[in-house]
């Protein structure tokens, strides 16, 4: 008589290959691609004569010279850049119950989840721009241009909608998804915490390494909280606020701070 093995003894949970193999062609196809690519961005900065502190690193760039096709351009980068949370919302519904509240993806608490994202914001982001500064001065960190997009009348809508985007995607993946399955597959918490920090620092590499160590820490933080409250959604809140406010604040900041933000005056 053969035992079965332990993710048999609960039939919502995928066997353990399944599941190893969900995680990869997941990451695939989101947050581990970019993870990749990042990879060699920095490489190739590396290995370019101008110095890390002297090169760019631009987030929401124009699509198109025509402002209408950039703007369907842009809009139809967001919702495909949204496809793979819809895929692990419906991985983890079609597998779990009582489905996605069982990541604190849900509408019982909206004031408290709220203030906990904001609060989340502040926590991460005044350091966050500590350690970006610290790092362009000591030449590890590129200059990051949140926005190059032209001004029309949507783009601030657009950088809302990109900063919608990278919380819903990166926290909803990166931590609500892969604790969920991690745990199944019975790794222990600070190492799946580590493992998400480690994936979010490395998809925020080609900004330089003081992004790294900074996100680093982030994911840390954004981790252990989750172990904590089990609630994937302040951390979207938290996470969508702070890249609204740097999207949207940063040309203001850039023509006040050019010099403090790298920036010919």
């Amino acid at each position: 008589m053969t035992s079965s093995p332990p993710n048999d003894a609960d039939p919502s949970i995928p066997p353990r290959r399944r599941l190893r193999a969900e995680i990869l062609i997941v990451l695939g196809l989101s947050l581990g691609a970019s993870a990749v690519y990042s990879v060699v961005a920095i490489a190739n900065r590396l290995t370019q004569e101008l110095p890390l502190s002297q090169q760019t690193a631009t987030i929401n760039r124009p699509r198109d010279e025509r402002e209408i096709f950039d703007l369907i351009y842009q809009v139809l980068a967001v919702f495909f850049d949204l496809v793979p949370v819809a895929l692990v919302c419906f991985l983890l519904w079609s597998t779990a119950r009582p489905h996605l509240s069982r990541l604190g993806i849900d509408g019982t608490r909206p004031w408290r989840d709220t203030r906990d994202g904001l609060g989340l914001a502040l926590l991460i982001g005044v350091p966050g721009l500590a350690l970006y500064l610290a790092g362009r001065a000591a030449g590890l960190t590129v200059t990051v241009v949140p926005t190059a997009l032209d001004t029309y009348w949507w783009t601030v809508p657009v950088l809302l909608l990109a900063a919608l985007r990278a919380g819903v995607t990166e926290e909803v993946i990166a931590v609500g998804y892969l604790f969920a399955r991690l745990r199944e597959l019975r790794w222990s918490p600070w190492a799946i915490i580590l493992t998400s920090a480690l994936l979010r620092a490395t998809y925020h590499l080609y900004q330089g390494f003081g992004a790294f160590i900074g996100n680093f820490v982030m994911g840390i933080v954004f981790g252990w909280i989750y172990t904590r409250t089990g609630r994937v959604l302040p951390l979207v809140i938290g996470h969508i606020a702070l890249d609204a406010v740097i999207f949207v604040g940063y040309p203001w900041a850039a023509s006040a701070f050019p010099e403090l933000l790298g920036l010919p005056a």
